[in-house]
């Protein structure tokens, strides 16, 4: 997409209501009689020089009397964004301070117009469709995803190719780390037996930390530590019911207690370090400036599979040697 389209000036209007501080409901509302709009849930307050002030909602016009100067209505601290923004930078914040419309100002802070209704709708549509896209390991272009079904074969092989790519290298990374541990299967073939089980709880673990992440990234201004200690808490308590289910089963089934705790703890510490890498690989692209949506999908699927054969084979070395 072009770079300009991925801005909010692509998609600003001046077709809004604008008032100035010192008139009166009255005025407003007569002046807007007649008028065509873009958006009328709110009226933009402008100053000297169209420095932009605040918005009141037309709602809160309606409510006030006629004599009410718009200055007494205006909502305190009313965000507003530049103009070379990035567009679902301005659509997130839309959601995050539940706003109908986002003003838009220049460098001097003159009011430039807004980021409508329509755009912020539009934006966070096609921002979902390409996030399911990177989740689902298929390069992303709008045009590509409108016609994703009618596509030429080699086309669609083009977008998807890439990031197989990746997960065959992260499949050879895999391969050899289970060679290392060859000495360990030879003594206690039962171990093999449980690695789909290890690798998929891991996954599956992983992809729901990555699905919330990807967007919900983007809806909050909480703190990285915050949300790692709740992700990990997260990721611990569903590893430990989850331990406890396998290294049950292994424990009937097999009746083999170190395999069963093997199992156990490797399916707990899985679990719990792909919930992290879950939530930290989107955050870390995200201030690398890139669409934490790229982090999900085969790469992080690649990080999450090496790292609970690691833990598995290195747990299952150390008990059951």
């Amino acid at each position: 997409m072009n770079a300009k389209l991925e801005q909010v000036s692509a998609y600003l209007t001046r077709a809004v209501p604008t008032a100035r501080a010192e008139e009166t409901v009255r005025d407003v509302l007569e002046g807007l009689s007649g008028g065509r709009f873009d958006s009328v849930h709110s009226v933009c307050i402008v100053g000297e020089e169209d420095r932009f002030i605040g918005v009141v909602p037309l709602v809160d016009l309606y409510m006030a009397s006629a004599g009410t100067p718009m200055s007494a209505l205006l909502q305190d601290g009313s965000p507003s964004v530049r103009p070379d923004v990035d567009r679902e930078s301005a659509a997130s914040l839309a959601i995050r301070e539940g706003l109908a419309l986002v003003p838009v100002v220049d460098a001097g802070g003159r009011f430039a117009g807004v980021f409508p209704p329509r755009a912020i709708m539009a934006v966070l549509r096609e921002e979902h469709f390409e996030d399911l896209h990177h989740l689902s390991g298929v390069l992303h272009s709008s045009e590509a995803a409108r016609l994703a079904l009618q596509a030429p074969p080699l086309r669609r092989a083009r977008y998807r190719l890439p990031w197989l790519m990746i997960g065959l290298v992260g499949s050879l990374i895999a391969a050899s780390v289970v060679a290392q541990f060859e000495e360990v299967l030879r003594a206690q073939i039962a171990v093999a037996f449980f690695i789909p089980a290890i690798v998929y709880l891991a996954d599956a673990v992983g992809t729901q930390s990555e699905t919330v992440a990807v967007r919900g990234l983007s809806l909050t201004d909480v703190g990285i530590r915050h949300l790692l200690v709740g992700e990990i808490s997260a990721g611990a308590f569903i590893g430990l019911v989850l331990s406890v289910s396998v290294a049950a089963f292994a424990a009937i089934a097999l009746g083999e207690l170190d395999l069963a705790l093997t199992v156990g703890i490797s399916v707990l510490a899985a679990c719990t370090l792909a919930a992290s890498v879950g939530l930290y690989l989107p955050w870390l692209f995200t201030k690398a400036g890139w669409d934490p949506a790229l982090a999900s999908g085969p790469i992080a699927t690649v990080i999450q599979d090496v790292l609970s054969l690691l833990i598995y084979f290195t747990a299952a070395s150390l008990i059951l040697a």
